[in-house]
C-alpha cells in the first residue's frame, strides 16, 4: 500500500510502499478515504514527543481517519463495508492513517459515519473535534457567560467557537482582520479581537470586568490569566495548568483530545444534523502532503484535509 512516512525526526514526508497489515483480535482494518493534518502531526516530524513516546521508523503520519472496514479480526462486532471515522490511538508512534490501509482497536477511537456525514468531513473531525469539545466541557460554558477563544482560526479553535456559540455563551474570537475575522464570525462568534494588537486591551472594552471563562489553544497563556474574571474558568490543550496559573479564585484545566466513542458521535451527530460545521479549509492529495505541512506551518484558516482514495 501506498502510506506517507518519515524516516527518522527531521525528515521530510515522502509516500512510499509498504506491506497491507492485517487485523489482529479486536481490529479492523480501514481502507482510508480521508484524514487531515494536526499539529501532532509536525510534532512527530520534529520530534517533539521522542522522549515520552515510543515510536518505530518508518512512521505513518496522520491521526485522523474516514473510510470503510476492508477486514476484521475475531471478536469484532463491525462488519467489511462499514463507513467508520475516529482516530489512531496507539502507544507506538508508528501508524497512521495517511495510508490506504491502516489498522486501528474496534473500542476506542473509531466509531459509524452516520448518515449525513460525508468521509470527507469525518476526516477532518476526530482529533481536533474531540480536543475542541474536551476543552469546552471543560469551561462549561452557558448562556450569560463572555468565552475568549484563543487560536480561534485553526481547526480546533473553530470547533471550539462553534461549541461555544452553541452553549449560548457570547464567545470572543481571536483572528486578524479580514478573511480570518469573517471566518470566525462565520461560525457564529460575536466578537473578534486581533491577537497581532494589544490584545488584553481589546478583550477589556468587550468585556471590563473580565471574560467569564478562555479556551487557550495559542500563544501565552499567563496573559489569559489576567484577563478572566474572578471565579473564571481556562482550559488549555497546551499542557497549561493551574500549577502555573499564580493565580487564585479560577480554575485552569489541562487537556488532552479524548476521542472516545461518545464523543465522537456526538460530533458526528451535531455535524449531521446541519449543527457544526467541518472547516475544511484546502484539500491535498496523498502525494502532497509535505506541501500541506508547509501550508499548516504557515498557518491556515480552519482544517487542512487530505484526501487518500
Amino acid at each position: 500500500m501506498r502510506a506517507v512516512t518519515i524516516t527518522d525526526f527531521g525528515t521530510t514526508p515522502a509516500v512510499t510502499e509498504l506491506a497491507k497489515p492485517a487485523p489482529g483480535p479486536g481490529e479492523i482494518l480501514v481502507k482510508v478515504h480521508a484524514s487531515s493534518l494536526n499539529g501532532f502531526d509536525g510534532a512527530v516530524i520534529y520530534g517533539v514527543f521522542k522522549d515520552m513516546l515510543e515510536h518505530k521508523f518508518p512512521v505513518t503520519l496522520g491521526k485522523d481517519f474516514a473510510g470503510t472496514v476492508e477486514a476484521v479480526g475475531e471478536g469484532v462486532a463491525r462488519a467489511a463495508g462499514d463507513r467508520v471515522f475516529g482516530v489512531v490511538m496507539k502507544p507506538v508512534v508508528c501508524d497512521g492513517a495517511f495510508a490506504e490501509y491502516v489498522v486501528v482497536a474496534e473500542g476506542y477511537g473509531v466509531t459509524a459515519v452516520p448518515e449525513g456525514l460525508s468521509l470527507e468531513q469525518a476526516g477532518a473531525l476526530g482529533l481536533a473535534g474531540t480536543a475542541a469539545a474536551g476543552a469546552v466541557d471543560a469551561i462549561a460554558p452557558k448562556a450569560g457567560d463572555t468565552v475568549l477563544v484563543v487560536g480561534a482560526t485553526g481547526g480546533v479553535g473553530a470547533y471550539a467557537v462553534q461549541l461555544a456559540v452553541a452553549s449560548g455563551a457570547t464567545v470572543v474570537a481571536t483572528a486578524k482582520p479580514g478573511a480570518e475575522a469573517e471566518f470566525v464570525t462565520g461560525l457564529g462568534a460575536q466578537h473578534v479581537v486581533d491577537h497581532t494588537g494589544d490584545l488584553a486591551a481589546q478583550v477589556r472594552a468587550i468585556a471590563p470586568g473580565g471574560v467569564t471563562a478562555a479556551v487557550h489553544l495559542a500563544g501565552d497563556p499567563t496573559a489569559l490569566v489576567e484577563l478572566l474574571a474572578d471565579g473564571g474558568r481556562l482550559a488549555s490543550t497546551l499542557g497549561f495548568g493551574p500549577e502555573q496559573a499564580g493565580r487564585d479564585g479560577i480554575t485552569i484545566t489541562s487537556v488532552m483530545a479524548n476521542p472516545d466513542t461518545a464523543t465522537l458521535d456526538r460530533l458526528a451527530d451535531a455535524v449531521a444534523a446541519g449543527a457544526l460545521q467541518v472547516p475544511i479549509g484546502q484539500t491535498f492529495p496523498l502525494d502532497s502532503v509535505a506541501e500541506a505541512m508547509g501550508a499548516f506551518g504557515a498557518g491556515t484558516v480552519g482544517k487542512i484535509a487530505i484526501s487518500v482514495a
